[in-house]
C-alpha cells in the first residue's frame, strides 16, 4: 500500500453538497450522537491529523477511511471558523438526545404556567449555547454582548410561549398540545437571530471558490441565519406533531417518547441538510461597497461563499 496522497480535500465533505442526499449522508455523520462518547485525547488526536494533513505531513500508515473519519470527529467537535473547542452541549452531536428529553418534559408539562416557563426557559437556555456555538464567522464577542443576547432571548422566547398558552384556555385539549410546538417555532425566530446578532452588526466572512477570504457580508449573515431559522423550525415539526396527534392510549408515554426518539433521530440531520452548510450568495445581492471590491479585484465571480453555520 502506497502512502496517502496529499490531494484529497477535507476543507468539503465527503460526499456531493449540491444534492440533497448527499448533504444528509453529511449530518448523519456530524450529529451522530455517539460522537459525544469521545474522549478528549481521541479529539485531539483526530485534530492532530487533520491539521498534520493540511500542512502536508501525513502520519504513516494513515488510510484515507481514517482521514475521513479524523475530518468528521474534527468537525463535530471544533467550530469550523475559530477552531476552538465547542462546549459538549453546543455540539450538534448533542442535538438529538438533549432535545428527546426537553421536547418530552415540554409535552408532558403544558397544563401549568410554572412548568411552562420552566421547560421554555431551559428550552431556549440550550438553544442559545447551540446558537452561539453554531454561529457563523470569527468576529469577537464580549462577555457582555453574549449575556444581553442570552437575556433578551430567552425572555422573548418565554414571554412568547406564554402568550400562545394563554390563548389555548378556552380550546379543544389537542390544540394546548401544539402549543410547545408553536412556541419553538416562534422561539427560534427570536433566539436565533438575537444569539447571532454580532453577525447581523459587523457581517460574517464570504470567500471565492477556492475559499479566499474576500471580506464581511451582513447579507449572507442575513441568509445564513434564516436558512437555520427554517431548518430549526423543520426540526420540531415531526416530533412536536406527532407527540401531538399520537394516540395516547396506544401504547400510553413510553410509545410517545419511543416514537420522538426515533423521530430526533432523522429530523436532526435531514433538517440540516436541507441547506448546504457552504452556502453562497450572488454578487449582485451583496453590501454596495463590497460588491464594488469584489468586483474590482474579481471581476469574473458571480457568487461569493460562507459558513452559514447550524
Amino acid at each position: 500500500m502506497g502512502e496517502l496522497p496529499l490531494d484529497i480535500n477535507i476543507q468539503e465533505p465527503r460526499w456531493d453538497q449540491s444534492t440533497f442526499l448527499g448533504r444528509a449522508r453529511h449530518f448523519f455523520t456530524v450529529t451522530d450522537p455517539r460522537n459525544l462518547l469521545l474522549s478528549g485525547a481521541q479529539l485531539e488526536a483526530s485534530r492532530n491529523i487533520v491539521q498534520n494533513y493540511r500542512a502536508g505531513v501525513i502520519m504513516p500508515g494513515l488510510t484515507e477511511d481514517q482521514l475521513w473519519r479524523a475530518k468528521y470527529v474534527y468537525d463535530s467537535a471544533f467550530h469550523p471558523d475559530t477552531g476552538e473547542k465547542v462546549v459538549l452541549i453546543g455540539r450538534m452531536s448533542a442535538q438529538v438526545p438533549m432535545n428527546m428529553t426537553i421536547t418530552g418534559c415540554m409535552l408532558i408539562f403544558y397544563r401549568k404556567t410554572p412548568t411552562v416557563v420552566f421547560w421554555q426557559w431551559l428550552n431556549q437556555s440550550f438553544n442559545a449555547v447551540v446558537n452561539y456555538s453554531n454561529r457563523s464567522g470569527d468576529a469577537p464577542i464580549t462577555v457582555g454582548q453574549l449575556g444581553t443576547a442570552y437575556v433578551s432571548a430567552t425572555t422573548g422566547a418565554v414571554a412568547t410561549a406564554l402568550g400562545l398558552k394563554s390563548l389555548t384556555k378556552h380550546l379543544p385539549p389537542l390544540v394546548g398540545r401544539f402549543v410547545p410546538f408553536a412556541a419553538v417555532a416562534a422561539a427560534n425566530c427570536i433566539n436565533i437571530p438575537l444569539m447571532r446578532q454580532r453577525e447581523l452588526q459587523v457581517g460574517i466572512p464570504v470567500t471565492n471558490e477556492q475559499g479566499q477570504r474576500l471580506g464581511y457580508s451582513v447579507a449572507a449573515a442575513k441568509q445564513g441565519i434564516f436558512q437555520v431559522v427554517i431548518s430549526r423550525i423543520c426540526m420540531a415539526i415531526p416530533a412536536m406533531g406527532e407527540a401531538g396527534v399520537a394516540p395516547w392510549g396506544m401504547g400510553g408515554p413510553k410509545r410517545r417518547d419511543a416514537i420522538i426518539q426515533g423521530v430526533l433521530v432523522f429530523a436532526t440531520p435531514l433538517c440540516c441538510a436541507l441547506f448546504p452548510q457552504r452556502s453562497s450568495i450572488h454578487v449582485n445581492r451583496l453590501e454596495p461597497e463590497l460588491r464594488a471590491q469584489i468586483q474590482e479585484q474579481n471581476p469574473s465571480i458571480e457568487a461569493v461563499y460562507y459558513n452559514k453555520g447550524l
